[in-house]
């Protein structure tokens, strides 16, 4: 199975993600979207399983100094622009595992999800 997970070199969370796949010698291809970007596919996919309002980081800095005109009516096409605009607006980190997606970093739900 390909492991592969998203987000943000410096993130705080996602070192701790990274490092909980290393101790436990699970392997991961990571994809930096601040410096490679992301494509719609992507978003999409991940919005339609894990729902857009997951997806979008609206407690990170990015979002937050948004004005407050981009802030109003979001729906999943407007959080998707965003987040294709600005990746940051991305939450940290996205764990692709075959046809498999997690949001966010909690060790419990990893424990899940690679049992």
């Amino acid at each position: 199975m390909i492991v592969t997970i998203y987000g943000i070199k410096n993130c705080d969370t996602m070192k701790k993600a990274r490092g909980w796949l290393a101790d436990r010698s699970i392997e991961a291809d990571f994809h930096d979207y601040k410096a490679s970007g992301i494509d719609r596919a992507h978003l999409e996919r991940w919005c339609s399983e894990a729902g857009w309002e997951t997806v979008l980081n609206r407690a990170g800095t990015t979002f937050r100094k948004l004005d407050e005109a981009e802030k109003q009516d979001l729906d999943q096409e407007k959080a998707i622009a965003l987040m294709l605009d600005q990746p940051s607006m991305i939450k940290r980190p996205v764990l692709e595992a075959g046809d498999r997606i997690i949001v966010g970093f909690k060790p419990e739900r990893y424990e899940q999800f690679f049992v």
